[in-house]
């Protein structure tokens, strides 16, 4: 009898102890999992491409077969996307993902339904409001990667004024934005802190389409920038309507969300991209090992989420590279801050403070001080973006969206 209660207590323990593996250590997929993802458009719009390749490279990285994966795109900003999350949480996924702004009240009613379910959203702000377990925010500081991009655009526009191409009060950049949200514009603001940084003289016009993708408007909005005397495009648009007109015209691009060099080889100078693959890999993991989802999430440079693609020598100015790079290792030092409030003014005056709507209501009442330190903490108290001060340098030519 002694003998048979050892080997039962010696069976418990090794089950016990490959529960404990399973639950904390073991980062291989379970065979019953499943993810699904929820995408605005398909491969044919930069935004969504970019969403779908880190999904392919962080599920195969993490060995989920195909059969594990369940992908949905054009799916509108509508009750569409509700349905879509209740439909692969009845084919059993444990995790929900969505990718645009607009999909989140679906999701957070998917997410009220379906407990057992992680529903986790790109680019969305309630999530650290609304209290539900299940539903999750996620961005990443793209901003530093923007302003990288609009360094190497300043060192262009420098390029061009010592070759005689313009002269300096020419060095007027173009950008192609889709709404007049906060995401839009600490996008554009950041890429122009960045180009200013190396070229002081450097103006914007911001043309906004009222959609994100629509090839069209954007290269409508390219051309109308160009007629402006703009020297220099960059967007914040998922077509290729911009890098195109650009293209056409032999004016120098930085593009986003991937590398156009392909398509343009002579106006494509370089691109800053999100890269889901880390935030996948996280909550993937984070479900399997029995581990909470963070309500709110943003990586950058450190872990991979932000990233430039490799520039294109042929357009880049020399010595962009390395100015980069430099950068790039003082951002992540701390010793550079995109929003530094030494480095612009609104309305002719410097901003030592600024109470930022963090917490979304439908009133978009201002409710947190963003500045201390000497600079805007963007993405700090919340994922997705909340910058929307309209500093000295940059032109809106609309703002209807």
């Amino acid at each position: 009898m002694k003998k048979i209660l050892s080997f039962l207590l010696v069976a418990v323990m090794v089950v016990a102890s490959l529960g404990v593996l399973t639950a904390c250590g073991d980062k291989k997929a379970n065979d019953d999992f499943k993810i699904g993802f929820i995408c605005l458009h398909d491969e044919n719009s930069t935004y969504d491409k970019n969403f779908l390749v880190a999904a392919e490279e962080a599920t195969k990285e993490l060995g989920l077969s195909a059969d594990q994966v369940i992908i949905k795109t054009n799916i509108p900003e509508g009750n569409e996307c509700y349905e879509a999350a209740a439909d692969l949480a009845d084919q059993g996924c444990d995790i929900v993902f969505a990718n645009s702004f607009g999909h989140e009240p679906y999701m957070l009613k998917a997410a009220k339904e379906f407990p057992e379910v992680q529903f986790c959203h790109a680019t969305g702000t309630t999530a650290h409001t609304e209290g539900v377990e299940n539903f999750h925010n996620a961005f990443a500081s793209i901003y530093e990667g923007r302003y990288l991009a609009g360094i190497a655009a300043g060192m262009k526009l420098n390029e061009m004024i010592e070759e005689g191409k313009i002269t300096a009060d020419q060095a007027k950049m173009g950008y192609v934005g889709a709404f007049t949200y906060a995401e839009v514009v600490s996008g554009y603001t950041s890429f122009y802190l960045g180009a200013k940084s190396v070229c002081p003289d450097v103006t914007m016009e911001v043309q906004f389409t009222g959609s994100w993708y629509d090839e069209a408007l954007e290269k409508e909005a390219a051309t109308k920038l160009l007629s402006n005397n703009c020297v220099l495009i960059s967007q914040h648009a998922d077509s290729m309507g911009a890098p195109t007109a650009c293209e056409n015209a032999g004016v120098p691009n930085v593009s986003y969300n991937g590398s156009t060099e392909a398509a343009c080889p002579n106006t494509f100078i370089v691109s800053s991209r999100i890269d889901w693959a880390p935030y996948y890999k996280y909550i993937i993991n984070a479900v399997q090992n029995g581990e909470e989802i963070a309500t709110d999430w943003c990586e950058g440079f450190e872990v991979g989420s932000v990233k430039l693609t490799d520039i294109n020598e042929k357009v880049a100015a020399k010595g962009t590279k390395e100015a980069i790079e430099d950068a790039k290792a003082k951002l992540i030092a701390g010793e550079i801050k995109v929003f530094d409030t030494n480095n612009f003014t609104v309305g002719g005056k410097k901003i030592d403070s600024y109470m930022a709507d963090v917490d979304t209501d439908a009133n978009y009442e201002k409710d947190t001080e963003v500045i201390a330190d000497g600079y805007f903490h963007e993405s700090e108290f919340r994922s997705a973006p909340y910058f929307d001060l309209q500093i000295d340098g940059i032109t809106l030519l609309n703002s209807a969206f």
